[in-house]
């Protein structure tokens, strides 16, 4: 699998750019990937996905980094290279579509799988099987099991801040271990126990 978190100005596909990509294949996790690039002439900047992620307004339209073309040409150049390509992440569907936009942008084919892998989902069935009722946001009626909340239930601390791109991915492949195999996985989490093998 290859496990992925992307950084962006904001969440639309269609008007905002990647600024950041972080990966790694889960079956060699030392195999990891970490690249920024400049958004794309045009891209819109929501001040919250900067608050979020770190980056500054100048650090985002940096000419001296890659473009977002290039950046995507290295990315499918490294993810060429694995076994498997099956994206995995929190809330993957949104990285999938960034990554998808970004590819359709710089020309390329995207040339991975509709069929991809959500940690969110596996950690809402485990606590459900469990007898655990999720979190749950009722002013905007919808899950409230985030990443810190996925994090928390498989016994680690929250996503340190700002978000980085592979802090994030290592965050999302090491969760997907603990919930799917009841494995640790990194060796950055492995001070944390996995709370229901206690």
């Amino acid at each position: 699998m290859l496990v992925l978190d992307i950084e962006a100005t904001g969440l639309n596909y269609q008007k905002h750019s990647i600024v950041s990509i972080g990966a790694f294949d889960f079956n060699n996790p030392e195999n990891r990937f970490y690249e920024e690039c400049r958004i794309w002439d045009g891209a819109h900047i929501d001040d919250e996905a900067l608050e979020v992620n770190g980056f500054t307004k100048s650090e985002v339209r940096d000419e001296n980094k890659m473009t977002e073309p290039e950046l995507m040409q290295k990315f499918s150049d490294w993810s060429d290279t694995l076994e498997n390509r099956t994206l995995v992440g929190q809330n993957i569907a949104t990285d999938r579509e960034m990554l998808q936009a970004a590819f359709a942008r710089a020309g390329m084919n995207f040339n991975f799988a509709h069929r991809v892998l959500d940690s969110h989902t596996m950690c809402w069935t485990q606590m459900t099987l469990a007898g655990i009722k999720p979190p749950f946001d009722s002013e905007h009626k919808r899950s409230a099991l985030n990443l810190d909340a996925v994090l928390n239930y498989c016994g680690i601390p929250d996503e340190p801040d700002p978000h980085n791109a592979l802090t994030g991915a290592l965050c999302h492949g090491e969760v997907v271990s603990r919930l799917l195999y009841n494995k640790k996985l990194l060796p950055e989490f492995s001070e944390f126990e996995i709370p229901w093998l206690k």
